[in-house]
């Protein structure tokens, strides 16, 4: 599918054709929270008083609710039909946006439980999936030009399958570019997949891992994006390449403000959802041979590049580190994160 036929398909009047009652929070533009931005409260071990274990979406729904956040992304596989009937409910009452984060079928076994889990979201609300292609970060899990092109035939494989299902449901799915996917590579992966119900989950920074440039990736990715994963990012450099690291809106290196206005251009709909990671930096191997095993010829350009940001863009006082944290304080930063991301997001981005 050419870039302007999927747009004409995936506007905001064609998504109002398939879904009679389009939901309020289209006129609410507040950002969301992902659910990976609670990567230590999540199903946390911690007894916190302070910061209780989220557990369900029920609890996160509650939770950004109270921060003033516009909706959540969360995972939804092996939901029941009763829990999504609760999430609903709750959603509805809260007035908040619900994507859901979902696996693949791999093969043709799997599809009756993605259809499961399609249908429990949909029943909840979720109008757009989430979902990843790969195993892993592409240099730390795939070893030869050979496996990673292996990684394109099952991806493929996996979005064919899932796609009579989406259409049925009337639920659209977006691929992320989740240190996989180099930009151009995903697009051809949707235009092989050809379909109106799949598009992209655009993560403004995690593409930085693969040395692209990251608004560039935007202006690739931005006329398929049906979800995001907004977030600020910080290079450091050390011996084998540079560390990567999510840090709070405003004190990193991207331009957050074009980079919503591009993808607002394309899809007005659209949700814009944080995916703050309070956790130790990233490291990026790229002077190491093994980094390169699966990228064939990638210009030296593009190192060269990467590696001036990295040393043009030193983050006062060192990238931040968990590490050392108590397991409490912690929670506590990954809180103080998360809402000075939506206090950004409300002053900066016009999200309110």
């Amino acid at each position: 599918m050419e870039r302007r036929d999927f747009l004409q398909k995936t506007t905001l009047g064609a998504m109002a054709l398939s879904f009679p009652n389009v939901p309020d929070f289209f006129a609410d533009k507040r950002m969301g929270i992902v659910v990976h931005s609670y990567w230590s409260r999540w199903n946390s071990k911690v007894d916190s008083k302070k910061y209780p274990a989220f557990t369900n979406a029920l609890e996160l729904l509650d939770h950004c609710h109270q921060l003033g956040a516009g909706g959540v992304q969360v995972i939804v596989n092996g939901w029941s039909v009763d829990f999504a009937k609760q999430v609903r409910d709750r959603r509805e009452k809260l007035g908040l946006y619900l994507e859901g984060s979902i696996s693949l079928p791999k093969k043709a076994e799997d599809v009756p439980k993605f259809e499961q889990d399609v249908a429990n979201a949909r029943e909840a609300g979720a109008q757009v999936l989430r979902t990843v292609c790969s195993s892993g970060r592409r240099y730390e899990a795939y070893h030869s030009p050979e496996a990673f092109e292996e990684l394109k035939k099952s991806a493929l494989t996996s979005l064919q399958l899932a796609e009579p299902v989406l259409r049925k449901y009337k639920v659209k799915l977006g691929v992320e570019n989740h240190k996989d996917w180099l930009a151009p590579d995903l697009v051809n992966l949707l235009k092989k997949v050809n379909s109106e119900w799949i598009g992209v989950t655009l993560d403004f920074g995690n593409s930085m891992a693969l040395l692209e440039d990251p608004m560039e990736v935007v202006q690739t990715l931005a006329p398929y994006v049906f979800s995001t994963h907004v977030k600020d990012m910080a290079v450091e450099e050390y011996p084998n390449g540079f560390l990567l690291s999510e840090v709070p809106m405003g004190k990193g290196i991207l331009d957050l403000p074009k980079m919503v206005d591009l993808c607002r251009k394309h899809n007005p709909a659209g949700t814009f959802s944080l995916e703050m990671i309070t956790r130790d930096p990233l490291e990026i191997p790229c002077l190491t041979n093994a980094y390169w095993e699966t990228f064939g010829a990638v210009p030296g350009s593009e190192l060269a590049r990467m590696l001036r940001t990295v040393r043009q863009n030193k983050y006062a006082g060192g990238l931040p580190r968990v590490s050392q944290l108590t397991p409490e304080a912690k929670l506590a930063l990954e809180e103080e994160n998360i809402v000075a991301c939506l206090n950004y997001s409300r002053d900066k981005l016009g999200m309110k």
